[in-house]
């Protein structure tokens, strides 16, 4: 996966987990998080696990002799996740790419994956892994936001200021992270891999956020458009966050009120 896309490197994870990790994240981590213990899977495998905000509830609410295996392909995400843990506390970290996992047949229970199938190039393939890795009756959970402007105005806001920047060449980060949401698409190529018992949950949420600058900024700083604004050179990334601050608070006021919308998946292996 070396789409400039999936590359959440450098101050990325810092800026992600601190302040986009409990507006977009955390509430959908919980909910998937309670989910998947209640399977009462022995072995549990997350991909794009990011900075651990739904491994650390995964580690919450399974016991504590269930094998809890976080991955993802961006060891400095990985680096931020670890610190979220004790000593004691029985989990695994380890670079893995989704579409390629270094794990045996059947090895798990339950697979996780939130909000990351989005920037895998083939997602056939990595859905075709999780089958492989998964013993038969485990479990396939995983998440993708709802891309419309309605349900995700932030992201299509956050293209529009970008794009104003670099009207030649503009940032394609926030169009790959809301492009996937097409459920019956999706559905088949579950279908076609072998997955069976398929359900599919579509969850809205509206979060107060209380200070819609720092959320701009972390917007601009805590994903790979950074880079992307950083390689294209020209402009000073806080002019864009500046320009992205003002039309939130236009669109959703400040301190604001953020609508977003994921759909879940739970598919069964056969």
């Amino acid at each position: 996966m070396s789409d400039q896309t999936s590359r959440f490197v450098g101050n990325i994870p810092e800026n992600y987990d601190r302040v986009l990790g409990p507006v977009l994240f955390a509430d959908y981590a919980e909910h998937t998080a309670r989910l998947v213990a209640g399977y009462a899977p022995s072995r549990v495998l997350e991909t794009g696990a990011g900075t651990g905000i739904v491994t650390r509830r995964l580690r919450d609410l399974l016991p504590a002799t269930t094998r809890l295996v976080a991955t993802d392909l961006n060891p400095p995400m990985l680096d931020v996740a670890r610190k979220k843990f004790r000593p004691d506390e029985s989990i695994e970290f380890q670079q893995a790419d989704a579409m390629a996992l270094p794990f045996a047949d059947a090895s798990f229970d339950a697979v996780v994956c939130q909000f990351s199938a989005q920037f895998f190039p083939d997602k056939e393939k990595s859905y075709r892994e999780a089958y492989r890795v998964l013993a038969p009756g485990g479990r396939y959970v995983f998440s993708v936001w709802d891309g419309s402007y309605n349900r995700m105005r932030h992201g299509w806001i956050a293209d529009e200021v970008a794009a104003q920047f670099f009207p030649t060449d503009p940032p394609q980060f926030y169009r790959v992270a809301g492009s996937y949401n097409k459920i019956d698409p999706i559905k088949d190529s579950l279908s076609v891999t072998g997955f069976i018992d398929l359900r599919i949950a579509v969850l809205a949420r509206e979060k107060q956020v209380a200070d819609i600058g720092a959320f701009a900024r972390a917007m601009v700083y805590g994903n790979p458009l950074i880079d992307m604004i950083r390689a294209r050179g020209g402009v000073d990334p806080d002019q864009v966050v500046d320009a992205l601050g003002e039309a939130f608070a236009r669109e959703f006021g400040n301190p604001g009120r953020l609508p977003q919308r994921a759909i879940l998946f739970e598919a069964t292996r056969s």
